[in-house]
This record gives C-alpha cells, sequence and structure tokens, in this order.
C-alpha cells in the first residue's frame, strides 16, 4: 500500500514515514499542502495523511480540491486542532478520520488499517486465496497451515496482489 504524508513538521514527518515504511507501507513524504496536492493529482495512493495547518496551502483546501477532481481514497486528517469544532469541520469536509497531535504510533497504524480496510472488498483482515492466508491487522502469512516468515516489504507487496487479484 502506499500512503502519502504531509506534514510540515520535518521531524514528525520523518518519524511517520519510518514507522510506516518500517510496517511495509510504501510513504511519499512533503512538507506543504501545494505539494501534497502535486503528488495526489499525479500519483495513485492507497491512503493519505494530511495535516490541517500546512504552508502553501491548508490541508482542507488540498481535500476540498482532491474530492472535487473525484478521488475518494481515505484521507486522514493528523493535527493539532482539537476542538470539537474543528474535528466536525474535518470530517465533514470529506476526511475518513481526524487524529489529533500528540498521537500514539500504534492508534494511527491502527487507524490507517482501518480506513483502507474499508475501501477493499475484504470484510474482515484475513484474505485467504487457496491455501494461502493473509491476515492484514496482523501480518501474519500461511500457506496450508504452515506460517511463512517474509520481510515488510515482501508482505506489502503480497498483500497488494492479494487485495488487486487479475491486475499487472
Amino acid at each position: 500500500m502506499r500512503i502519502l504524508i504531509a506534514e510540515d513538521e520535518r521531524d514528525l514527518n520523518r518519524l511517520i514515514a519510518k514507522t510506516l515504511e518500517k510496517e511495509g507501507y510504501g510513504v511519499d513524504a512533503c512538507f506543504d499542502g501545494k505539494e501534497a496536492l502535486y503528488y495526489l493529482e499525479h500519483t495513485d495512493y492507497d491512503a493519505a495523511v494530511l495535516d490541517i495547518m500546512m504552508p502553501g496551502m491548508d490541508g482542507l483546501s488540498v481535500l476540498k480540491a482532491i474530492r472535487r477532481n473525484g478521488q475518494d481514497l481515505p484521507v486522514m486528517f493528523l493535527t493539532a486542532k482539537d476542538s470539537i469544532s474543528d474535528r466536525v469541520i474535518g470530517l465533514d469536509s470529506g476526511a475518513d478520520d481526524y487524529l489529533v497531535k500528540p498521537f500514539d504510533f500504534d492508534e494511527l497504524l491502527a487507524r490507517i488499517r482501518s480506513m483502507t480496510r474499508k475501501r477493499t472488498p475484504h470484510t474482515s483482515s484475513r484474505i485467504t486465496i487457496s491455501d494461502l492466508t493473509l491476515d492484514t491487522g496482523t501480518h501474519q502469512v500461511t500457506r496450508g497451515g504452515q506460517a511463512i516468515d517474509l520481510s515488510a516489504r515482501e508482505y506489502a507487496i503480497l498483500e497488494y496482489m492479494c487485495m488487486n487479484p487479475g491486475i499487472v
């Protein structure tokens, strides 16, 4: 799965990107809204994590622009704006989720799994093809009942192939 991170705090941006890459995600990262909009218009992503308060163009405007263009990818706002009215505005503007800083990385990962799972035809965290079973929640893979150890990159490729059957 490929995710865009748009966060203007450079250290936090790098930390989020490294955490997601360690979990097997492909990650592109940028630091302002105009750059985020460019990435989103020119690359296919499975999800985006946007800060609201970014230079160039705020996250709300980025989201409105991609929704106007017909893009329906899952978007999470990751922001310091923590009032109820901010959350309502963010969700009503078309975001799939809203997470307030500071946050726990386990929660961020769970929310990303949840919002991307909603966009797939799979109703559980397990995908079974013949005797191959892939659990997207735990990243465990078995074939014929035998556990298979995969690197994060190998797992990400296998998951992508299982979620997109018949696509070369």
